[in-house]
């Protein structure tokens, strides 16, 4: 692999991760109650904790992204 390729790769990876972190993120906004009575029901969790996971869920999600996408597409773009 050339590191044009590489560069073109990790370019896509984080413009469609932040895509569904994006996506994500709106409809927990959106169909915020409807989803956490879903989930709250499949593992046994009160509302308040499902939604505590979403935030750390999306948290987590957006710092990985950060760290193994945007990072080495920088890294390239600059070498």
């Amino acid at each position: 692999m050339t590191q044009d390729m590489l560069t073109t790769v990790f370019g896509w990876l984080t413009f469609l991760n932040f895509a569904i972190l994006g996506f994500s993120t709106i409809m927990i906004i959106v169909l915020k109650d409807w989803v956490a009575d879903i989930h709250g029901r499949m593992f046994d969790m009160n509302p308040a904790e499902v939604r505590k996971a979403y935030f750390t869920f999306l948290a987590n999600y957006k710092i990985m992204t950060l760290i193994f996408c945007l990072t080495p597409w920088l890294a390239l773009k600059l070498a």
